[in-house]
């Protein structure tokens, strides 16, 4: 297994942990997929993925629905996506990925919280070039050779295709997220959730209370509004 299978593994009990942020989460998504590409899934690619994320998450199809309602309206803002890249104690390196659409708001929050919690906010490109940018399917696994679909997938460019409890996951270059959603798509295959990931290219072991340091850090971050993943170096407790 590679890198993606053990980033997957030391994430899997901490990503969507929260269901109200998860909803949050995925409502800014509806509103950013609207506003690109228009309120129908058939013809809005981006729209689509964030409806089977919210899926996957059991966010009522009510919600789903009303979200979009609302996207549609001129009226509404928009929300922008930034990256914040920053250093926490011990040297381990944190991407932070917002949703945001009051950016003056963004950059003072996320800034207090690197230097309450002894880091630093560095400045574009001082930290993302120790990630990967990558992108991810889950699809159902039933009647599915993953080793079979994995050679057929390394045209489209998949890299790591592995199995775990809840089906079959994909892994890829961010750029290769199209190609690779049309293909399953046009095999009928059906995909649970879809999503980006930034992979750390290497971690860093901590002590117990080193890392009880820097996960003060991480929970704040996490816990703002605007703020929809954190990705960082440190080595996850086994």
């Amino acid at each position: 297994m590679g890198r993606a299978f053990e980033f997957r593994k030391a994430r899997k009990m901490k990503r969507w942990s929260a269901m109200s942020k998860a909803f949050t989460r995925i409502g800014k998504d509806i509103v950013m997929a609207v506003k690109e590409g228009g309120p129908d899934p058939d013809s809005n690619s981006r729209l689509r993925a964030v409806i089977q994320n919210a899926k996957a998450v059991n966010m009522p199809k009510d919600n789903v629905e009303r979200a979009i309602k609302r996207a549609s309206d001129k009226s509404l803002g928009d929300y922008k996506e930034v990256l914040f890249e920053g250093y926490a104690p011990y040297g381990i390196a944190i991407l932070v990925e917002t949703a945001t659409d009051n950016n003056t708001r963004t950059v003072a929050n996320i800034r207090s919280y690197f230097n309450k919690y002894n880091g630093s906010l560095g400045t574009s490109g001082s930290v993302e070039f120790l990630f990967d940018h990558s992108c991810n399917f889950r699809i159902n696994s039933e009647g599915i050779d993953p080793e079979e679909l994995e050679l057929d997938l390394i045209d489209f460019g998949a890299e790591e295709v592995f199995v775990d409890d809840d089906g079959i996951l994909i892994y890829a270059p961010f750029e290769s997220f199209g190609s690779i959603q049309k293909e399953l798509e046009g095999r009928k295959l059906e995909i649970l959730s879809s999503g980006f990931e930034r992979i750390p290219q290497m971690t860093k072991a901590l002590t117990s209370e080193e890392m009880e340091e820097v996960e003060k850090l991480l929970e704040k971050i996490e816990e703002d509004d605007d703020v929809q993943n954190v990705y960082h170096t440190m080595k996850e407790a086994q």
